[in-house]
């Protein structure tokens, strides 16, 4: 489940002194398997295993209701955090468990990952074929969403409220923010990975109708 490493030495080196100079490191690496233009990126874990958390999950590449995920932990921490789970009363299912490892033992998964990561690849491409074409969008080569910067003079209030009226849900980038500012800047996140096949064509249809309604062409 963890990708091996892929950047060149002198940065696999200088990332590794980083880490081992610094506090504990968690890495969150819930989407890791959906990057488009560029090589998959290795984990800092394998860089410096004592000194990195490594969290994993298959909500983005199965489905978030099996609540699978997983942690490879610094040898020091392994019982304690046993300990802690055992404490809380939590207990990951059993069968679940197997039937992923047997995916991944069989490459199953991997197949799986390639076929969801070219389809959210064509779901982005369709996405951002359809955006006006003055919007320069963030984060469009990894994940699930991508990031659209609102030009001076639009709100995402404006945006989210226009989305509204046409029964569509998008969230403004100031949800985002820990400190909420009027000096922050606007914008939208746009997730492609939940409307349905059947439904992802209209509902971008929709989405570029909106952006029409305050002006965005």
């Amino acid at each position: 489940m963890r990708r091996s490493s892929s950047p060149s030495p002198r940065a696999s080196r200088e990332r590794a002194a980083l880490v081992r100079r610094g506090p504990l490191v968690i890495e969150d690496d819930y989407d890791g398997e959906f990057r488009y233009d560029r090589k998959l990126v290795g984990a800092v874990q394998a860089l410096a295993p004592e000194r990195v958390v490594y969290i994993g999950t298959a909500s983005k590449t199965l489905a978030p209701a099996l609540r699978l995920a997983w942690l490879v932990l610094p040898r020091e921490l392994v019982d304690p955090v046993l300990a802690a789970m055992t404490a809380a009363g939590w207990r990951p299912p059993v069968l679940d468990q197997l039937v992923l490892a047997d995916m991944i033992d069989s490459g199953a998964y991997d197949r799986h990952a390639r076929r969801s990561r070219a389809a959210y690849r064509g779901r982005r491409d369709q996405l951002l074929g359809a955006l006006p074409e003055g919007l320069r969008p963030a984060g469009i080569s990894a994940g699930l969403h991508l990031v659209l910067p609102l030009p001076e003079g639009v709100s995402e209030q404006q945006v989210v409220a226009a989305a509204r009226r046409r029964s569509l849900t998008v969230d403004g980038l100031g949800r985002q923010w820990i400190r909420a500012g009027e000096d922050r800047p606007q914008g939208l996140v746009l997730g492609y990975g939940t409307p349905a096949r059947h439904a992802f064509a209209p509902t971008v249809d929709i989405l570029t109708r909106t952006l029409r309604d305050v002006g965005l062409r």
